[in-house]
């Protein structure tokens, strides 16, 4: 209980009175006359059921505002039509077909699921439950960053300046999670208008795994290539239908990757600098859900500190590593479908290099929503390394070191594939076997040239 006798002793040796400032800030009568108990309970009442109406209680998010406004910025983005019975038949057999070619190249089955053709506003609706777990923690962050504003440092001297602001956590979560909400909302429907495929992203983002195609993202990529739309298109969707079967066989892996991001977004510091200078923390009555969303535009780019600790540079390299690794997977096992029936197979994974040099959108959307920066070169290297695993041990072995995260190479491997494989193989001094590998390295090497003089510096 806060009383005359409890506010009189709060005051400091000049006169001040940090409560009494702290509950002007929440439009409060000064405590004069003694803390009105009853005025300030019904205030946060009443701040808690605004801040509440329509939010998930745990994160603070209202998770049907974050899906229309991802589809009304996706929409704003260009015409977003439901794909047409001919571009779904265009897909089944192309999907078919992409099928036979991975049957020899993999040992993973096939999805059961038939491929589904989709607009971008279905992407967002099917993919939005994913993004839960990864933001929350990055929700809890801004909180308590905002908590911490609103006591400043008397809340660390004055234990009734404790008690309230205490009593406030659950108003600046709910704060947070709408200031956050139009930062989600925003990333997610831009991507939405770039992802070619239901997976391109590299995580399991989809709630089941499914060949998806996004055909007006397909056709907008394939343009300017200079290459046969068709060939272009059979290329995405052999990608795809190989990441599916990996994500459907592997079932440890799209959880694991996740988990990661999850940890990793646990560790974000928050930039309250930024936050400070973009809005008034102690001002409670300026988080309307209007000024958040100000706020939110304010902060792009600006939330998240740009150090990481180590735990949060050891979580980054395990996740980069594993994610260069299946990409780096797509990459090789497609070479391997695609080599003999597309003659500008070269080409075209050439093409999705740049892509993802480019920031891609795999990079775009980790960057707005965790601040966290991914680099495409692991990915080349990844590739390279299953190319070399394949020769030593065909198809069931490269694809058995899904088996079993203890089983997956580090970086460290990746990095020297043929010191992995002879690891295993103690005397080896078969001729045929060190010259294939010699030539696969080499084909790798030269592939790296050309990329960093299409790439120019920086790309990594």
């Amino acid at each position: 209980m806060m009383s005359d006798e409890t506010t009189s002793h709060s005051a400091g040796a000049s006169g001040e009175d940090p409560l009494s400032e702290l509950l002007r800030r929440l439009g409060l009568n000064p405590p004069g006359d003694g803390v009105d108990l009853n005025a300030l309970m019904g205030r946060i009442q009443a701040m808690m059921a605004q801040a509440q109406a329509g939010a998930d209680s745990a994160t603070g998010i209202d998770w049907a505002m974050a899906r229309r406004t991802a589809r009304q910025v996706a929409a704003s983005l260009g015409p977003d039509p439901v794909p047409s019975p001919t571009q779904r038949a265009q897909l089944a057999d192309s999907h078919r077909l992409a099928e036979s070619w991975l049957g020899p190249a993999v040992s993973f089955e096939a999805c059961p699921a038939q491929a589904q053709a989709w607009s971008r506003a279905q992407w967002v609706e099917d993919t939005m439950d994913s993004w839960h777990a990864i933001v929350e923690p990055v929700v809890t962050a801004i909180a308590e960053a905002m908590s911490t504003g609103l006591g400043g440092e008397a809340a660390a001297e004055l234990p009734e300046i404790a008690q309230l602001t205490g009593m406030l956590a659950p108003v600046m979560r709910m704060a947070a999670g709408q200031m956050y909400t139009a930062q989600l909302a925003q990333a997610i429907g831009e991507i939405s208008a770039e992802v070619v495929s239901g997976d391109e992203l590299g995580l399991q983002l989809l709630s089941s795994p499914r060949v998806v195609l996004l055909p007006t993202n397909a056709e907008a990529f394939v343009k300017g290539l200079g290459l046969p739309d068709e060939d272009t298109l059979m290329y995405v969707v052999v990608r795809e239908a190989a990441r599916q079967r990996l994500f459907s066989a592997v079932k440890w892996l799209g959880p694991q990757m996740l988990a990661l991001i999850e940890h990793y977004a646990r560790e974000i510091t928050i930039d309250t600098t930024a936050l400070g200078d973009a809005i008034d923390i102690g001002d409670v009555s300026e988080m309307t859900p209007a000024r958040l969303a100000e706020v939110s535009e304010q902060l792009q780019g600006r939330l998240f500190k740009p150090t990481r600790t180590p735990e949060q540079e050891s979580i980054l390299a395990r996740l980069e590593t594993l994610l260069a690794l299946v990409e780096g997977w797509v990459d090789a096992v497609a070479h391997e479908a695609c080599a003999q029936w597309l003659t500008h197979e070269p080409a075209l994974l050439e093409a999705v290099h740049r892509r993802r040099a480019a920031g891609g959108p795999t990079g775009k959307i980790t960057s707005a929503l965790l601040g966290l920066q991914l680099h495409p070169r692991l990915v080349r290297e990844s590739a390279r390394f299953w190319q070399v695993v394949l020769a030593d041990r065909g198809v069931a072995g490269r694809d058995g070191l899904w088996s079993h995260p203890d089983l997956m190479p580090s970086s460290a491997d990746v990095e020297d594939p043929i010191g992995f494989v002879r690891g295993e193989q103690h005397e080896e001094t078969d001729a045929d076997w060190d010259s294939e590998l010699t030539r696969l390295l080499e084909q790798g090497d030269r592939g790296d040239e050309d990329r960093g003089r299409d790439e120019g510096p920086g790309a990594d």
